[in-house]
């Protein structure tokens, strides 16, 4: 999520196609990760025309994410997008909002309704300093209301804060209270180490009540790392299935450089849709033992790489082969 769709005509007037191509070429790269939903910021028609031609050469669902100007939304209706995310308390009257749902329901569009504890409507902010959950679930609600006068139920809900206790238990409370889908994440979270521990807080208590639809782990990070990151959170709490890729740290005994090799296939294991377990371990000594349930493991001791499987010793190789060694180990699988 989060992408700028910045862009424009080229001044020689040629097709647009050719500037596309390194972005489709991205979101490949992130759908091979395990990304199912790509949300772009458009902040003109401009880029809403742009986000169209992307929405129809990639299988990846595109959301169009628009404050302010209802016009942009209408645009991008006019292309195969799959949701809009908007704040209908700021893309101007009712009238606005109702063009909006016409539109959406004509073309059998989602739309998530975005409530942010950092930007809630004036009459709210003093039920916020008494009951943040409260106002995040009142504000969502009004959005509702006015979603339901023009008979528009196609909605997704989303209640974002930077606290974790805030964002669970404003979930909480809407689930109690309502049946809709439910968007869920921490956000601005931070940087990459502290926003994983948060939104690993917050999205696995969450996860293990049955509650979220769709889900962005926020990073102020790469969105790759937030595509692993929400990967491994559904993988311990809903029992999504996938990789899984174990490496010990360094220590007294370890000759082999684990973090290089992890560095180097991370991207590439991450992409299988495989549901294995894979070591990469310091030493010999211990590494097949302390993987001995792993699909395939590699260690090292000098000049040496050893790869296993289950504990099994299956190849030893010089250290300058592992990875082409790793590779025939890994195709196997």
């Amino acid at each position: 999520e989060g992408w700028d769709t910045g862009g424009g005509a080229k001044p020689d007037g040629s097709s647009e196609k050719a500037g596309l191509a390194p972005i489709l070429s991205h979101i490949e790269a992130l759908r091979a990760l395990g990304c199912r939903l790509l949300r772009f910021a458009v902040p003109d028609i401009a880029a809403a025309e742009r986000l169209g031609e992307l929405a129809s050469q990639t299988p990846v669902p595109l959301v169009a994410d628009i404050h302010f100007d209802y016009r942009i939304a209408l645009r991008c209706l006019d292309f195969p997008i799959a949701k809009l995310r908007i704040n209908p308390g700021n893309i101007g009257g009712e009238d606005r909002v109702r063009s909006v749902l016409e539109k959406a329901a004509e073309k059998n569009r989602p739309v998530r309704i975005g409530v942010n504890g950092g930007s809630l409507p004036r009459d709210l902010r003093d039920l916020a300093h008494a009951s943040m959950p409260d106002a995040l679930v009142a504000a969502a609600e009004r959005e509702l209301a006015l979603f339901e006068r023009y008979g528009f139920s196609n909605v997704v809900v989303s209640m974002k804060a930077s606290s974790v206790e805030h964002t669970v238990a404003a979930a909480r409370l809407f689930r109690k209270k309502h049946a809709l889908p439910l968007h869920i994440g921490v956000t601005e979270a931070g940087p990459l180490i502290a926003g994983v521990v948060r939104n690993t807080a917050a999205l696995g208590r969450l996860l293990e009540d049955g509650i979220g639809d769709t889900v962005r782990v926020s990073l102020s990070s790469t969105m790759e790392h937030e595509i692993i990151a929400a990967r491994e959170i559904l993988a311990l709490f809903a029992d999504d299935k996938g990789i899984r890729l174990i490496s010990c740290p360094r220590c007294g005994r370890a000759t082999f450089d684990t973090h290089a090799f992890t560095e180097r296939w991370q991207t590439r294991l991450y992409t299988l849709r495989k549901n294995i377990s894979v070591a990469v371990m310091g030493c010999v000594v211990n590494g097949p033992g302390e993987a001995r349930e792993a699909d395939l493991g590699v260690s090292g001791a000098g000049g040496k790489a050893l790869l296993f499987r289950h504990g099994e010793r299956v190849r030893t190789v010089d250290i300058d082969a592992v990875d082409a060694a790793f590779e025939e180990e890994l195709e196997k699988l």
